[in-house]
């Protein structure tokens, strides 16, 4: 994530491309604030019966952008990566991982994936490494906005519970 600011009201009329990766930096900073505020002890704090919790659902984001970028556009390898095989399995933490640690993993994997999708001529671009097939990077931008938007809001929800159950 190369700033802080928020783009899509400076794009209201851009170009397709430059409104979906608006949308996308936009999604990424939402991800990254979810932590915003939270001790160590919060960020890992459960609230529903799954392994969700705002640290969770951060490193589970990392994940995201690693498949479908640096996997699936750029064609490395999740071993290579050191991720998992099941997305499931993203959403496990471990001992080492800290708010700190997780966000600085997160802003890495999207600055590298902003350099991926740079190298993209077009939104036609195929991602040719991907489990599914070709797939274009408009799709992966769009699928990228959903899947952010989805787990930003379960993150805001929780992160909210954690810090009014703890004032």
């Amino acid at each position: 994530m190369t700033d802080s600011e928020h783009r899509t009201d400076d794009h209201l009329t851009g170009t397709e491309r430059e409104q979906l990766e608006a949308f996308v930096h936009d999604g990424r900073l939402e991800m990254a604030g979810v932590l915003e505020g939270l001790s160590d002890e919060q960020a890992r704090r459960r609230l529903v019966p799954s392994l969700t919790c705002p640290l969770a659902i951060v490193k589970h984001a990392t994940f995201v952008e690693q498949v479908w970028f640096h996997v699936s556009l750029a064609g490395r390898t999740r071993a290579e990566l050191g991720l998992p095989e099941a997305a499931e399995d993203s959403w496990v933490l471990t001992d080492d991982d800290t708010v700190a640690s997780v966000l600085a993993a997160y802003r890495t994997a999207c600055a590298e994936a902003v350099e991926i999708a740079a190298g993209c001529a077009s939104l036609d671009d195929l991602a040719r490494h991907n489990r599914r097939g070709p797939l274009t990077l408009r799709w992966i931008y769009a699928h990228l906005v959903r899947e952010l938007a989805r787990h930003a809001g379960h993150g805001d929800i929780l992160r909210e519970q954690i810090l009014a159950a703890d004032a």
